[in-house]
């Protein structure tokens, strides 16, 4: 599959788009006759000389999965003890009336040592889900941005992300669904298990398998918008600064600038994600602790305003969540000098079609 994409990839407006618009509206002149032929273009120069595989092959395809891996995993996984009394603050609001006061009732109950229950689901579960969304996304992109066609992969480049990421989501969450709810039952449910090991086969003997299923469907209600907007926003939020803030072109940005400028988006983007998702996050959390309830009976008693408990935290804890997380994995492709495209630009034919070239 990879070996038939990576050809479609690099005609893609989002691989190389100033190279390609130079390529396509500038014709070669003619070489002297016995010339010798080493010149090379500066893309195919430059690609040679820095990055360490093709733009849309199996091996970066495979690298950006990697990449997804580190950031989910890690950033989630640091974050446990937020996410225990987020988790807990939902579940049962009246004995964990804030965020503060969630930290000193845990600790006061479990010690130090209970803020860091659940690590384990949390660090395997958002793993795996780093893999697809960070892999499957930049697969969907080059898939649908050649299905548009280059002018039209242009002007419809928000919902070109939107699709990508959403398509990229939609299978994340199935590799995601059986630790989140392990997660969610050691963290939410005192004395029902402390650790991984305990949670699952105790979650099998009483459910079977659908007690790691069930919460797939809010899940995908949670984490479908909240990476769509997670995407797109960031994709055009580093646009944004590219064009307005930064007083450099990002060619003339050296790495470390450009790492800034992607965790700066990153936490704005962040900060649409939580407000987008929370409420699906609410249910989900009520709906793994409870057994035997559905999504819609657990939405219908919260209510409108239950949903919203615990946004201040979620907040607080997905603004730097996403912002490390595109921080770590655009770290990822620098490190293995993996091709990162500028954002794209306006391509030659669609200029002179509105007028804007001679």
């Amino acid at each position: 599959m990879f070996s038939s994409i990576a050809p479609l990839a690099r005609l893609n407006p989002f691989y190389a788009p100033h190279f390609q618009l130079v390529q396509d509206g500038v014709r070669k002149r003619a070489e002297p006759a016995g010339a010798p032929t080493t010149r090379r273009s500066l893309a195919a120069a430059s690609a040679a000389e820095e990055y360490s595989c093709a733009y849309g092959s199996g091996r970066f395809f495979m690298l950006c999965g990697l990449g997804g891996i580190i950031s989910c995993g890690t950033t989630h996984t640091a974050l446990v003890p937020l996410d225990l009394v987020k988790c807990r603050i939902q579940v049962d609001p009246q004995k964990y009336k804030s965020i503060f006061n969630g930290f000193s009732v845990t600790v006061k109950e479990d010690g130090v040592r209970g803020l860091a229950k659940g690590w384990a689901p949390t660090f395997i579960g958002y793993s795996m889900q780093g893999l697809c969304k960070f892999g499957f996304y930049e697969v969907f992109k080059i898939l649908y941005g050649n299905m548009l066609g280059e002018e039209n992969a242009y002007l419809w480049r928000t919902s070109l992300y939107l699709a990508a990421s959403a398509s990229a989501e939609f299978f994340a969450d199935i590799a995601l669904a059986p630790m989140e709810a392990a997660k969610v039952r050691i963290q939410t449910q005192p004395g029902y298990a402390n650790t991984l090991r305990q949670a699952v086969p105790k979650m099998f003997g009483e459910e079977g398998i659908w007690a790691f299923y069930k919460g797939v469907a809010p899940l995908w209600m949670r984490q479908i918008p909240y990476t769509m907007m997670k995407f797109a926003c960031f994709e055009r939020t580093v646009e944004a600064l590219y064009k307005y803030v930064v007083p450099k072109p990002r060619s003339e940005c050296t790495k470390g600038e450009q790492l800034v400028v992607t965790f700066i988006a990153g936490y704005i983007a962040g900060v649409f994600c939580a407000i987008v998702s929370h409420p699906a996050d609410s249910v989900v959390s009520v709906l793994n602790k409870e057994k035997g309830s559905s999504a819609s009976q657990v939405l219908m008693r919260l209510g409108f305003k239950g949903v919203w408990k615990g946004l201040f935290a979620r907040i607080i804890m997905i603004g730097t969540l996403t912002a490390l997380q595109w921080f770590i994995y655009d770290s990822v492709k620098v490190y293995f000098r993996l091709p990162r495209p500028p954002p794209p630009e306006m391509p030659e034919s669609l200029k002179k079609k509105l007028g804007l070239t001679e």
